[in-house]
C-alpha cells in the first residue's frame, strides 16, 4: 500500500506542534491529515475517520493521552498510535507503550523523527494487512 493511502492523525494542544508535524508529514507524501487539539477530539476523529496513524501528545486538557491512547486502541486496534511528550516524562512514554502505542517519541520533536516513525508505522501496518 503506497503512503499517500494512509490518513494520519495529530493531537496536540499546541497548534504549533500540530503545524510542525503536519508540514513534515505531507511534505512526505501523507494522504488525509486531521487535527485534534485535545484526547476527547482526537477519539471522537478516531471513531468517525478511523485513520491509519495517530500521533499524539500525552499532557493535554480534557482528556489526557493516555486515556485517549485506551480508547483508541480499544475502537481501532489497528492503529498505531505514536506518543509525544516532553522531556521528563520517560515513565508516562514507557506505560504508553504497554497500553499498545506502536511507538514513541520526546519532543521537540524532529521532522527526521516525524518521517522515519511514520514511514516505520506505515510500513508495520501494510505488512500486518498481507500477512
Amino acid at each position: 500500500m503506497e503512503f499517500d493511502q494512509f490518513s494520519v492523525l495529530i493531537c496536540d494542544d499546541s497548534q504549533m506542534v500540530r503545524r510542525h508535524i503536519r508540514e513534515t508529514v505531507e511534505l512526505i507524501g501523507a494522504g488525509t491529515v486531521f487535527e485534534a487539539k485535545n484526547g476527547c477530539e482526537a477519539v471522537d476523529i478516531c471513531k468517525l475517520h478511523k485513520p491509519q496513524i495517530v500521533i499524539m501528545d500525552i499532557i493535554m486538557p480534557v482528556k489526557d493521552g493516555i486515556q485517549a491512547l485506551k480508547e483508541i486502541v480499544r475502537l481501532s486496534p489497528d492503529t498505531r498510535v505514536i506518543m509525544a511528550s516532553s522531556a521528563g516524562t520517560d515513565i508516562h512514554l514507557k506505560k504508553t507503550i504497554m497500553l499498545g502505542a506502536f511507538d514513541t517519541i520526546q519532543k521537540p520533536i524532529s521532522e527526521i523523527v516525524i518521517r522515519d516513525l511514520v514511514q516505520k508505522a506505515v510500513f508495520e501496518s501494510a505488512r500486518s494487512t498481507t500477512i
